[in-house]
């Protein structure tokens, strides 16, 4: 009995998470392009991806190419019917401020053109999104939907899989 209310409890607790409201975030694109999450004038949706560990962010570069394909360029079944922005946010949080410029021109040298403005490089502070957005572990990201209000509608975490990414065209799809 008590294992089921703990896992009622824990259930509750993560439904109410990507139900909340998405914190305002600040960053620059590749570019020096200024850019505030979530958007004042948004399209239906926002996918945000982001990581603030040096182990997560390979496995948020993951996800780049799959997301620019499926929900930027339209490729797969429902190409066309996605109303969506797409963003990667590589945070830049304690003592790795410091590496915020150098990882931007390394950015611009290395970039894929398809992908470069769809990064946005920002400093934030650890705890208030560890708190705001359940985001817990630095070793992993966090994929984010967002309604047009701001609002988390889906969110999910750790390395692309198709899965993933299926379950997030599917709230697009609504």
């Amino acid at each position: 009995m008590r294992t089921s209310f703990l896992a009622l409890l824990f259930l509750s607790a993560f439904a109410a998470m990507a139900q909340g409201q998405f914190p305002t975030i600040a960053g620059e694109t590749a570019d020096g392009t200024s850019v505030t999450l979530p958007a004042a004038k948004p399209k239906k949706y926002t996918i945000v991806g982001m990581a603030y560990g040096q182990k997560a962010q390979p496995l948020l570069e993951g996800w780049y190419e799959p997301a620019y394909l499926r929900f930027v360029r339209g490729h797969g079944l429902f190409a066309g019917q996605y109303d969506a922005a797409v963003y990667f946010v590589p945070l830049f949080v304690g003592v790795n401020k410091s590496a915020y410029e150098p990882s931007i021109k390394k950015f611009r040298k290395t970039a894929t053109p398809e992908v470069v403005d769809l990064v946005l490089f920002a400093k934030a502070e650890a705890d208030m999104l560890r708190t705001q957005l359940g985001m817990t572990d630095k070793d992993i990201p966090y994929i984010f939907v967002l309604d047009a209000t701001g609002r988390i509608v889906h969110r999910t975490q750790g390395a692309f899989t198709e899965e993933k990414l299926e379950a997030i065209e599917e709230v697009l799809l609504r």
